[in-house]
């Protein structure tokens, strides 16, 4: 009898679902009749634009609201970074491009059911965010790296990014009624017509442990509130940062963390073989970030001429460049105008062509970026950077000399007694037996060829100093630990 009525019931069920296919309920919310009991209705389509037979779904939509919202967050990050955002823009557009293709790619190469040809078919669903996140890091990342930028400071500003991307993009999922789980009687474990003819059609595929007329888990709302609770945690920390890479390496371990539990949850996951590739890349995620995160703290930590990118001089440089852009363009304006007119007038115009060139040509932004990058070298190479505190500042201490050693500096650094001239040439012819006393002369002027010499070994040994100071400093270091 039991069998009868649950069969029953499941019946009236299904055709209520088939009466209202639109329709979202969550059966299991409250005690008594509310909206979500009795059912919300959903639509995929957004909006039609008019005069058209195009139509823009919320999945489209709200990926690109959470793009727009990521990008603003972003560009405000960007100069306290040492970011110049007229050169990131370059590495955003291609990061994006290449977020698409990696996306569609990965979804397609782990779906059994998908083929080649639908790869642009893109508005029924189908994108994998860890497709994306490989695909934007590897074509934003060749773009940084052209534009001379920091790969791993511009990380640190894209990873709050790809939470909020992932904190709104996931509410797609809801409106395509995809991304749920197993069955669940939590509070809100969601029901439709098309949670339960995925169900129904995988039923074999899911082991037939999972039932199509039972609430199931949603995992969007699960994973969009892991992304909330990320970001937050991350704009935080942000200023706290111990090394330039380090916020994204803790991105990938907070979202790896969340998505293996999610992804074991899942019906509708990705398989390599008997594996779920997400979930297997997640927990691989939490692994590596965890140990380059206490690999790299533990560098920095040893290297007392670590820098962020912001403090270098090649940072310095483009930003200062970027600040000043109007400036240039309107000195760069008048220049023009400047070499038309003696253009017009048949007077020279050669000075005014080199001024030009020398600020605006090809080789002169070429030539401060070098510029900035040799002095960034040449700090390396002596650690004579006097405004870079190192943290490990206070534990460095410099061997004491001998008091047989202060005693010998002190000898030769006093000056020699003046001695009277008479009375000592008068000594002299009474002891030499009136032989002519030798008479000091003073030292002859040195020429320019030897205060050169002088300036360029003055050069030498501060250099050497600086290395000298580094090695002295990673002996301490070892020796404490």
């Amino acid at each position: 009898m039991q069998v009868l009525a649950d069969q029953t019931a499941n019946e009236a069920l299904l055709e209520k679902m088939r009466a209202n296919p639109s329709k979202v309920y969550f059966p299991n919310f409250g005690s008594g009749d509310n909206i979500l009991k009795n059912g919300i209705n959903i639509n995929r389509v957004f909006f039609k634009i008019p005069g058209t037979n195009i139509e823009i779904y919320w999945y489209g939509f709200l990926i690109a609201v959470g793009i727009l919202l990521a990008m603003i967050y972003g560009y405000k990050k960007m100069k306290p970074a040492g970011i110049d955002p007229d050169r990131a823009t370059d590495a955003v557009i291609g990061g994006l491009v290449g977020a698409i293709f990696g996306a569609r790619l990965y979804y397609i190469v782990f779906n059994a059911d998908m083929k080649f040809k639908d790869f642009f078919n893109i508005r029924d669903g189908g994108l994998a965010i860890y497709g994306g996140i490989i695909g934007a890091i590897l074509v934003g990342g060749i773009i940084v790296k052209i534009r001379k930028l920091k790969l791993t400071a511009m990380l640190d500003i894209v990873a709050p990014c790809f939470l909020i991307g992932q904190c709104i993009g996931r509410w797609g999922n809801f409106f395509n009624q995809e991304a749920f789980g197993s069955n669940t009687k939590l509070p809100w474990g969601m029901q439709s017509l098309s949670t339960m003819t995925y169900i129904s059609d995988h039923f074999d595929d899911l082991g037939g442990q999972v039932s199509s007329y039972q609430p199931v888990h949603p995992c969007f709302l699960y994973e969009s509130l892991w992304c909330l609770i990320g970001f937050i945690l991350l704009h935080i920390y942000f200023k706290h940062r111990k090394f330039d890479g380090e916020v994204f390496l803790m991105y990938a371990g907070w979202y790896g963390l969340g998505r293996f539990f999610i992804e074991g949850l899942r019906t509708d996951s990705l398989y390599l073989g008997n594996i779920r590739v997400s979930q297997l890349l997640a927990g691989a995620c939490v692994l590596i970030s965890v140990i380059l995160i206490f690999v790299f703290r533990g560098i920095v930590k040893r290297n007392s001429d670590y820098k962020f990118f912001y403090q270098t001089e090649l940072s310095k440089a483009q930003l200062e460049q970027y600040s000043t852009y109007e400036e240039n363009k309107a000195e760069k304006k008048a220049l023009k105008a400047k070499i038309k007119k003696a253009k017009a007038d048949d007077e020279s115009f050669i000075e005014l062509e080199r001024e030009y060139n020398e600020k605006f040509g090809k080789e002169a932004e070429k030539k401060r970026i070098e510029e900035a990058l040799k002095k960034d070298k040449e700090k390396a190479e002596t650690g004579a950077d006097e405004e870079y505190n190192s943290i490990l500042e206070d534990d460095v201490f410099e061997p004491k000399a001998s008091d047989e050693q202060k005693d010998k500096t002190e000898e030769a650094e006093k000056p020699a007694p003046e001695q009277d001239s008479t009375s000592d040439n008068v000594s002299d012819d009474s002891d030499s037996g009136g032989h002519t006393p030798e008479v000091e002369t003073a030292p002859a002027p040195k020429s320019a060829e030897q205060k050169s010499q002088k300036s360029n070994t003055k050069k030498s040994a501060t250099k050497q100093n600086g290395r000298n100071k580094q090695k002295m400093r990673k002996k301490n270091n070892s020796m404490k630990r």
